[in-house]
């Protein structure tokens, strides 16, 4: 059974940087896809962006294009959401999660307990 921790978020100033990292135990991320999603208080939680199971295809949400970039490690079982020019509005829960042999990750199969990303002055 695969299982994800993620890490890396932080109290941060906007304009600021964060490196989220998704940790893959039980089973390696190999074949699987990689989503990062948010929730922030109020909304429904999104995905900002993922990636495909042999890493060649990538997806963001517009409001992250630019600014934000999705990566792995299959080596390491991790996945990486690299953070750039945050935003207040980019606060939220940071969740990962995983699909096994896909583009996207449309119906996740396993899910992280989240890490929390603030971007405040």
């Amino acid at each position: 059974q695969l299982q994800l921790v993620e890490s890396g978020g932080d109290l941060v100033q906007p304009g600021g940087s964060l490196r989220l990292s998704c940790k893959a135990s039980g089973l390696t991320l190999d074949y699987y896809a990689i989503g990062w999603f948010r929730q922030a208080p109020g909304k429904e939680r999104e995905e900002v962006a993922c990636i495909s199971s042999f890493g060649d295809n990538t997806e963001y949400v517009d409001s992250v294009k630019g600014r934000f970039t999705i990566s792995r490690d299959d080596a390491k079982s991790t996945a990486y959401l690299q953070m750039n020019s945050l935003k207040s509005e980019d606060t939220a829960i940071y969740y990962c999660a995983a699909e096994y042999k896909a583009m996207c990750v449309r119906t996740p199969e396993a899910w992280g307990q989240g890490t929390p990303v603030t971007v405040s002055s």
